[in-house]
């Protein structure tokens, strides 16, 4: 095992670290496009005129851009309730779908043990449903590491809102200043950010492209990640890569 590294100045104080899931400490290769696609045809059954959503932006922006035309438009309060939970129904089943590959990412494990093992207290953040967070989590075999979780399904606001991370920080019983979240999205480092939380992006499996770690960056990252044995020597502890083949 290669010796432990110093973690940066700045996270001298950490005392707990959020992980977002999906992306971060798995790859469950979800059908994102069809996601944002089920989400648009919702919408525009529900009254949202059709084209004024586009399937380019992620599920949160469609949901809002929605939510707002259709109040605009005046539609019922229970009307707007209804297609909430008939997207939350259907992307649950899209999710659920892309259990049986889901799989942990290099290094999650060890990077756990020892995060554990220092005495940090861990959570994740997440926009999957519960039931695909802890399936996913008891699949991965990285369930034990977080008795503190937060999903879609949550009571109260949902990532990115930054309530959704202080009200998890505050299960955890870890101030906001003392808090570290990784996540693999614009979308997490924006959640970090309003909440006042130190942030570190996390390249998926594959990169994401040269332009991710920039939009990572752009949006609140202090520094952005390969992968997670590399997360590790960033905040000073040490994890085995696996040997080349």
């Amino acid at each position: 095992m290669p010796p432990e590294s110093t973690p940066r100045a700045y996270l001298g104080s950490l005392f707990g670290v959020v992980f977002d899931l999906d992306g971060t400490l798995v790859s469950s290769d979800h059908d994102f496009l069809r996601m944002r696609r089920e989400v648009v045809r919702i919408a525009e059954k529900h009254g949202v005129m059709p084209g004024h959503l586009t399937v380019q932006e992620p599920i949160p922006k469609i949901m809002d851009a929605a939510l707002s035309e259709l109040a605009l438009s005046g539609v019922p309060e229970g009307e707007r309730f209804r297609f909430e939970g008939e997207v939350n129904d259907t992307i649950d089943v899209i999710e659920l779908e892309a259990l049986p590959k889901t799989r942990a990412r290099e290094g999650a494990i060890p990077l756990l043990e020892a995060l554990a093992d220092k005495g940090y207290r861990l959570g994740v953040l997440t926009r999957s449903s519960e039931r695909f967070c802890r399936a996913a989590l008891d699949r991965t075999r990285l369930r034990r590491f977080f008795p503190s979780l937060r999903t879609r399904s949550s009571p109260g606001p949902a990532k990115p809102s930054p309530d959704a991370l202080l009200h998890l920080l505050k299960d955890m019983g870890v101030p906001m200043d003392r808090a570290m979240f990784v996540g693999d999205h614009p979308l997490d480092a924006e959640c970090a950010t309003r909440a006042r939380v130190r942030f570190i992006g996390i390249l998926p499996d594959g990169g994401g492209g040269p332009e991710l770690g920039d939009q990572l960056r752009a949006a609140g990252a202090m520094v952005v990640v390969p992968d997670l044995p590399a997360l590790g020597r960033e905040i000073g502890v040490a994890v085995p890569t696996a040997p080349a083949r």
